[in-house]
């Protein structure tokens, strides 16, 4: 099986835009390739954070993913900081990087203009730790969204660069591009996508039942005149109406919409309704899990070892093909 790597950050909610854009397509790929999830808290410290919140946050995470369907015997599931050899081949990775191209990484220059006051060293690098991080499990292919595809490609220039220098070592990483994965906006800002950031915009995967109804309740529908298309808060609502009701419920909202007879609070108190009832596995699967952390950290530290294992083989590789070994 081709091996999958990808990653997640430890901080703020999971929410339905990151599980039906991303995660609910990582439960789909262990039933065909072998899998490598990532809580990448190394790369969560480029922007200000919370340090004693940092290890709740990690617990948080991999809870939300095991209750998703992440599986931890079939896949591996870990915590970045836990495997040491991401920051060594990082620094590796560091010195065949042009400083250019870092600095036309659009990520980069976003996050400046977000944290004038902490445009650091690491912001910079992220891109480069991003690239160690799937180079160092030999990664085939990536599933990835439109906003890192320009990291990815960094990744598999880095690869053939260093393959050129030092010898055949890296595959270069594929773009994994899912069968389906919805495109949500933000519920208060249908122009903009939903984000963990902003309150308001998004549905966390462990909301209770009435925080979700008051969330789809105070969506944003009409945004002004529109012609003849709908409005970018009105579909937004009907793409989540698509992934979250039945077809039958699709079709008669649809065609109340198309003959003008639509009322958007029965459309919102459906939707919720329906996201209430999608969710709630997951909102209690998760509780459980947390519930015994001590459980909890034996799977990450599982993983961790698993993800070690291969992360010193390859190491052992490139240090002896970059002269770090004294033979």
């Amino acid at each position: 099986m081709a091996r999958v790597f990808s990653g997640i950050q430890p901080t703020g909610d999971i929410h339905i835009g990151n599980y039906l854009g991303a995660v609910r397509n990582w439960v789909k790929l262990q039933d065909e390739h072998e899998c490598i999830f990532s809580i990448v808290d190394l790369h969560a410290m480029t922007i200000p954070y919370d340090a004693k919140a940092m290890p709740r946050e990690v617990l948080d995470k991999a809870a939300t993913l095991i209750a998703c369907g992440i599986d931890p015997e079939r896949s591996i599931l870990y915590v970045q900081s836990h495997v040491r050899e991401h920051t060594e081949l990082c620094w590796i990775l560091n010195t065949i990087t042009p400083l250019g191209q870092l600095e036309r990484m659009t990520q980069f220059k976003d996050k400046a203009r977000q944290h004038k006051q902490n445009v650091n060293a690491g912001l910079l690098n992220y891109p480069i730790l991003q690239a160690a991080d799937i180079l160092l499990y030999k990664a085939e292919m990536v599933p990835v969204g439109e906003d890192q595809t320009q990291h990815l490609e960094l990744t598999r220039d880095l690869a053939r660069k260093f393959n050129h220098l030092f010898g055949e070592t890296f595959p270069e990483p594929k773009t994994l591009l899912p069968e389906h994965a919805a495109r949500v906006m933000a519920l208060n800002d249908p122009t903009s996508k939903m984000s963990k950031s902003v309150p308001g915009s998004y549905i966390a995967l462990h909301a209770e039942p009435d925080e979700i109804r008051a969330l789809v309740r105070r969506a944003v529908t009409d945004t002004g005149p529109a012609g003849d298309a709908m409005s970018p808060g009105v579909a937004n609502l009907f793409t989540l109406l698509q992934e979250f009701s039945a077809p039958d419920v699709v079709a008669g909202f649809r065609a109340a919409y198309e003959d003008g007879t639509l009322r958007y609070v029965d459309l919102k108190q459906q939707l919720a309704e329906d996201i209430v009832k999608a969710l709630a596995p997951i909102r209690e699967r998760r509780a459980a899990l947390l519930a015994d952390l001590d459980t909890l950290r034996d799977m990450l530290r599982d993983g961790a070892e698993r993800a070690r294992a291969i992360a010193r083989e390859v190491m052992a590789e490139v240090r002896e093909k970059t002269g770090l070994v004294l033979g």
